[in-house]
């Protein structure tokens, strides 16, 4: 089992909190990383059948079986229960004592926000880091073939190609799960959706523009959307509020929170198309944002992350707060330094008036200083 850097946040949420809950996409590793965090637990999944049954009929009963806690996997599926976790972890008082897994925020937030506030410690574990399979030797040789192999584990502990398992996950789960919130009768519509959504990562998010180009309502655009970011394929990435004197855009921008998803939508199968493929800058920005996204959950903090851009087109990939001082980041897919890509910082740094150093993030071996700006390789570790 490759190392999960959320076992620390999750150790010290056990300490303080009854419950803990982890959620995350389908085959992101929830539930190896909580059998492993807890190995002599009681380990039911209710997407058994027999299981969720008795769960539903007898929520009470079920939960009498686990006098020392247990491991509940896909807990959304049986709403009844939470109410009666509530009285039986009050009465309890144990921390640590049981463990809940889920694959839909909309599931399990929402009956954790009903019946057990206060009385959980949330995770939010997506699939690997860059961090993290490069600690255990599995980090892919070249950045192109990190872009098109993504971060799910089942492409790291079984001998399968993402060209094998990607189009088998959006069949069996991505599409089961949005079959389960909606009614849509066109599946192929929706893998048009998919697919279009996956052209405009790391780009401004026109709703207009997804509606006319899939045959669809605004209103249908926002609701799959929702769902999408609700089952952790998307995030939606809001504009940083200040404006410096400047009118600023209000659109969030879409990112895929997988870039080897992303890519295989696409139709990126192998590292050569990557390294020629007009979309390769935007999916170097996915893969970067989705780190800093992996870096904060595993931390146990919300993002909190925007992009900043004014009404004649300056920007800033990424900025977020450092102590009450602004950091700003850009991304470049390049592997070797150009002055050029300094233009949209020193900018930046007019503007802001920060005394945090700016980044550049690069798709090159080396990380230093230049123009008193921090070049950092894609490999390095975020802090």
């Amino acid at each position: 089992m490759i190392p999960r850097q959320i076992h620390a946040t999750a150790r010290q949420l056990a300490r303080g909190f009854p419950i803990l809950a982890i959620t995350g996409p389908r085959q992101s590793g929830k539930t190896t990383f909580a059998r492993a965090l807890y190995p002599d637990r009681p380990y039911v999944t209710l997407e058994d059948p027999e299981q969720r049954l008795f769960a539903q009929e007898d929520p009470k009963g079920f939960l009498t079986r686990f006098p020392t806690g247990a491991i509940l996997d896909e807990v959304q599926h049986v709403p009844e229960l939470f109410s009666y976790l509530q009285g039986l972890v009050d009465a309890r008082r144990i921390m640590g004592d049981f463990i809940l897994t889920g694959s839909q925020q909309f599931g399990l937030i929402s009956q954790i926000s009903q019946s057990l506030a206060g009385r959980v410690g949330l995770l939010q574990l997506l699939p690997f880091s860059i961090a993290e399979l490069r600690t255990a030797a599995r980090l892919p040789a070249t950045l192109d073939d990190c872009l098109c192999q993504g971060g799910y584990p089942p492409l790291y502990d079984r001998t399968l190609t993402p060209d094998q398992w990607l189009p088998n996950y959006i069949s069996t789960y991505l599409e089961r799960d949005v079959r389960q919130q909606l009614a849509i009768r066109n599946l192929n519509q929706f893998q048009r959706f998919l697919k279009l959504c996956a052209a405009r990562t790391g780009q401004l998010l026109n709703q207009s523009s997804l509606a006319v180009e899939c045959g669809i309502s605004h209103t249908t655009v926002r609701e799959w959307l929702s769902v999408l970011e609700a089952s952790y394929i998307i995030t939606l990435l809001p504009p940083y509020h200040q404006s410096f004197g400047k009118r600023l855009v209000k659109t969030p921008k879409l990112y895929f929170l997988d870039v080897g998803l992303a890519a295989w939508l696409l139709g990126i199968r192998d590292r050569t198309s990557m390294n020629l493929h007009a979309q390769r800058g935007a999916l170097f920005e996915t893969l970067l944002i989705s780190e800093w996204i992996k870096h904060r959950y595993n931390q146990g903090q919300s993002a909190e992350l925007y992009f900043w851009r004014d009404h004649v087109g300056h920007e800033i990939d990424l900025v977020y707060e450092v102590n009450g001082e602004l950091q700003a980041v850009e991304f470049k897919s390049g592997a070797t330094f150009h002055p050029g890509w300094c233009r949209s910082l020193e900018k930046w740094c007019r503007l802001s008036q920060t005394r945090l150093t700016p980044q550049i993030w690069y798709g090159g071996t080396d990380s230093y200083t230049r123009q008193g700006i921090e070049l950092h390789t894609w490999r390095d570790t975020l802090r």
